[in-house]
């Protein structure tokens, strides 16, 4: 039997490495060789993919948008963060909620312009969100946070390239964020630099129901200005709500358990804030289906009046006393007399 010596290398296969011994031994023998696999290694981790995007620039939809959820903005969680509004997109088949968020811009200096949708051609038509070096014209919806129809009154970036809040209209907590100033001289309860603001929960411009806005020159002006375009964390957090049930219209009905977080697609992290009916004696905005005319759905909740106005109060009860009852005039009555009997001598 003769010695064969096997230099194992990095290049050898192991199984080749197992049959030459086992040839080695059993030389001069029929023996089917074994051979042993490695297993295979471990398979990277899936990278997450949304199978629903953000809806797209430009999508038309016939079913108007339900009005803005009522919530809290959630404290700004450390410097340099931007609020940016929650909003309803299309899902394809019903709206559903994108919370409103604290997210980091992608570079210094640059605003966000929200999106919003608008009447147009007998349709909604969704106009997207984008970053760049001025706010341009969003539909003139009252998102709050800053965002009051025209411009953003909530923060600015100063000299040093630090963006300071206003702690007027923006939720600051300033042992956290210390860069901040307090204007409330511009804003009042129905204009902001003598520009008459929305102060109702329609989240659409243009139409007989819509906010009635115009884009001014300076938002026009933005308009063709560099942009850049939603962030990876932005994205991310809009695909997300496409895939949560609970920000669904139809299972909200209007209320979304999640209105706002405190950073994009933090879902389940602590400080999200939900949405809560409005307070007593604030109107209900209606909610149609449809072009403009259709009736509002049964059972959403919604008042029907179509100019967005709080329905007139209702006339006074008035109570009128029930009727007396029937009078019944009872007389007694006499007995009546006794049988006559006829008697004759047998």
């Amino acid at each position: 039997m003769s010695h064969i010596s096997i230099r194992p290398s990095a290049r050898v296969p192991a199984r080749f490495l197992v049959a030459a011994a086992v040839g080695t031994v059993f030389a001069g023998c029929t023996v089917q060789p074994v051979y042993y696999e490695r297993p295979p290694p471990p398979a990277p981790p899936r990278e997450v993919v949304y199978e629903q995007a953000a809806p797209a620039e430009g999508t038309r939809v016939e079913v108007e948008p339900p009005p803005l959820p009522v919530y809290e903005q959630p404290p700004c969680p450390e410097p340099g963060y931007l609020w940016t509004p929650g909003y309803w997109a299309w899902g394809g088949s019903e709206y559903y909620w994108v919370p409103g968020t604290w997210v980091a811009p992608p570079r210094v200096g640059v605003y966000w312009t929200p999106a919003y949708w608008g009447w147009a051609g007998g349709a909604y038509l969704f106009h997207a969100g984008y970053w760049g070096p001025h706010v341009g014209f969003y539909g003139g919806i009252n998102y709050g946070g800053g965002y009051v129809g025209i411009g953003y009154v909530g923060g600015r970036w100063d000299d040093g390239g630090r963006f300071a809040y206003n702690t007027a209209v923006t939720n600051v907590n300033t042992t956290v964020v210390h860069n901040t100033y307090n204007n409330v001289t511009v804003i009042n309860n129905t204009t902001i630099n003598n520009t008459t603001i929305n102060n109702n929960r329609t989240s659409f411009s243009g139409g007989p129901r819509g906010v009635p806005a115009a884009p001014t020159a300076a938002e026009l002006a933005a308009a063709r200005e560099s942009h850049l375009a939603p962030t990876a964390l932005q994205q991310q957090h809009v695909q997300q709500s496409a895939q949560t049930p609970a920000l669904r219209q139809t299972v909200n009905q209007g209320h979304p358990a999640i209105a706002a977080t405190p950073r994009p697609a933090a879902f389940t992290a602590p400080g999200v804030v939900a949405a809560h009916p409005p307070a007593a004696g604030q109107p209900r905005e209606a909610y149609h289906t449809g072009s403009p005319g259709a009736q509002s759905p049964v059972g959403q909740g919604y008042s029907n009046p179509a100019t967005n106005h709080a329905a007139p109060p209702a006339a006074p009860a008035v109570h009128t006393p029930p009727p007396p009852p029937p009078v019944v005039h009872s007389q007694p009555v006499a007995p009546p007399p006794p049988p006559v009997v006829h008697s004759q001598p047998v």
